[in-house]
């Protein structure tokens, strides 16, 4: 009789078929605490259909449809007429139609509206990061367009609007529209002033409309309807709205010279484009371009904490699943020493992200509605937590995948995906040390930002030592300005470990705020994830980080 060798034993089942933001207490939690009285009922159903969603096999196996075929560059058509454009497999189609459909475009002046994105946000980008990047632009897209009525009249609906319409047709005709980027130029990088394209007013056009020519290096989502664009007047740099199709239902020269050949983010599409005479509409001022388009940038860098936040959670997720059903030595794995101790401490950092990502996102609300605090402490926080939290990502994900060993490093897992997309966040609008400098732009440039910072980690101040003893720590930092610019990134990581630890003090399980502050805040820990000190619960901090309840 032939022996059976394929009896499958001691593998974990896939993580799919379940609810992410039931199973998600930092969220769930996160969005209780922020959200109006009286709504919280409601949004947390909502985000529950929006999790059961994201959560499902199905939706799961779009995404790694949308990944296995990459978008295709289509430069001519059969007849050899230029047309630019690019191929996405039907699964990137329904799940950005989703992410639409969700309203994650949108949000801004409803009523906890941001929050409310910054959740369903968390939640799709764990299925795949790449719907991430036209979502996010288009999002942030809408305030600019403010500065011009006459623009905004025209396009804010189509950029709020929950109707997914990928076809390429002029802005009256579309029943909803996506917005992309294109800013970096190969000479410069993130040194945007740096940027050669040319901007000039357009023969005979109207007022306001203006021929561009040039390179850009990165034009993010190049199948989007508009993209923002930095180009050089007369008076300096300047931010255009630059359209694929013009009012009159021709194509605007667009031409997509490659398609980048990037690490991860692989279902979505970034390319090199070329403007010849192309036509596009001023917003802002001429040589105002920078500080306009900055406006963008704040809004997408609180998107890369949140999708940063999102991947920590999903890896913190897969890890926990695998260890709980795989057995070695004995016993699960979930219940070995060292293995709990690993998961425990990557769960509290992904707590951390979590909870910080939510309180820029009910900062984000109130400052739409007017309170000075938190647009204060967004200026500040923002570039912190975007160093901070996105440079944090990739070493965590590294981390869970060896929880599942050889089995993690396997495309099937998930996190070798993962891994890919850690990174990206980091990179998109502008590096670590760009936002060091920012936080230090910040503090030397609007008064209120720190009054803002104390205030808010002031309301934990008494709760545990070593959060006041890092609050006085922030402040020597400040007292000190020699070599400032070189101690910037040092700055930054405290700024947001502060805020991390003050909002785990007030409002996480004391297993977990405990764990933060002796590691994070006293560093009575190594540098290697696991290496907790003695006296911590991790047992309980795993199992508050379990996707599925036990047995």
């Amino acid at each position: 009789m032939t022996p059976r060798t394929h009896t499958v034993a001691n593998q974990s089942p896939p993580l799919e078929g379940h609810d992410l933001f039931a199973t998600d207490a930092a969220l769930r939690e996160g969005v209780a605490r922020y959200a109006r009285p009286g709504a919280g009922d409601r949004l947390a159903g909502e985000l529950s259909e929006w999790g059961r969603e994201a959560g499902s096999a199905g939706t799961q196996e779009l995404a790694r449809q949308a990944n296995a075929a990459p978008p295709v560059l289509r430069t001519h058509d059969r007849w050899g007429n230029r047309i630019d454009e690019v191929e996405f497999h039907p699964a990137w189609h329904t799940l950005l139609g989703r992410a639409v459909e969700w309203g994650l475009t949108g949000g801004r002046g409803e009523p906890d509206g941001l929050l409310r994105r910054a959740a369903g946000f968390h939640l799709w980008y764990q299925v795949d990061a790449g719907p991430g990047c036209p979502v996010s632009m288009t999002h942030a897209a809408v305030p600019l367009l403010r500065a011009e009525p006459s623009l905004a009249e025209v396009w804010q609906p189509l950029l709020t609007s929950r109707s997914y319409d990928p076809r390429p047709l002029a802005a009256p005709e579309k029943s909803g529209a996506l917005a992309g980027m294109a800013m970096t130029e190969k000479q410069g990088g993130s040194d945007l002033a740096a940027g050669t394209t040319r901007a000039r007013p357009a023969d005979g056009a109207a007022a306001g409309m203006y021929a561009l020519t040039g390179h850009k290096w990165f034009c993010s989502a190049p199948m989007s309807d508009a993209f923002l664009v930095l180009a050089r007047a007369e008076g300096g740099p300047t931010c255009f709205l630059l359209p694929r199709t013009l009012p009159d239902g021709s194509r605007n020269v667009f031409r997509l010279q490659r398609l980048k050949d990037k690490l991860g983010n692989r279902a979505n599409a970034s390319a090199e484009v070329e403007f010849e005479e192309t036509l596009a509409w001023r917003v802002g001022e001429e040589g105002r371009g920078i500080a306009t388009i900055l406006e963008m940038v704040a809004a997408t860098r609180v998107d890369c904490v949140t999708g940063s936040a999102a991947l920590m959670r999903r890896a913190v997720a897969l890890a926990v699943h695998h260890t709980t059903h795989r057995a070695a030595f004995g016993g699960p794995l979930v219940d070995k020493p060292l293995m709990r101790a690993v998961l425990a401490d990557l769960a509290v950092e992904s707590e951390a992200a979590t909870a910080l990502a939510l309180r820029l996102a009910a900062a984000c609300d109130g400052a739409e509605a007017g309170r000075s605090h938190d647009r204060y402490l967004l200026r500040l926080a923002v570039p912190a937590a975007k160093f901070w939290v996105s440079g944090r990502c990739t070493a965590l994900v590294a981390e869970a995948m060896e929880c599942l060993g050889g089995n993690g490093y396997v495309e099937e897992s998930g996190m070798p995906r993962l891994l890919r997309e850690a990174p990206l966040n980091s990179l998109w609008e502008g590096p670590g040390n760009l936002q060091a400098l920012d936080v230090l732009r910040a503090l030397r440039t609007e008064p209120n930002v720190l009054h803002a910072f104390l205030t808010e980690v002031g309301r934990a101040a008494g709760a545990d030592h070593r959060l006041d003893a890092a609050i006085t720590a922030v402040l020597t930092e400040l007292s000190d300005l020699e070599n400032m610019e070189a101690r910037a990134r040092r700055l930054a990581e405290l700024i947001a470990l502060v805020l991390q630890g003050a909002l785990l003090v007030q409002h996480a399980p004391p297993a977990v705020a405990d764990a933060f502050c002796a590691t994070r805040l006293g560093r009575d820990g190594g540098a290697a994830f696991g290496t907790l000190p003695a006296g911590l619960d991790p047992a309980a901090i795993v199992e508050r980080a379990a996707p599925l309840p036990a047995g």
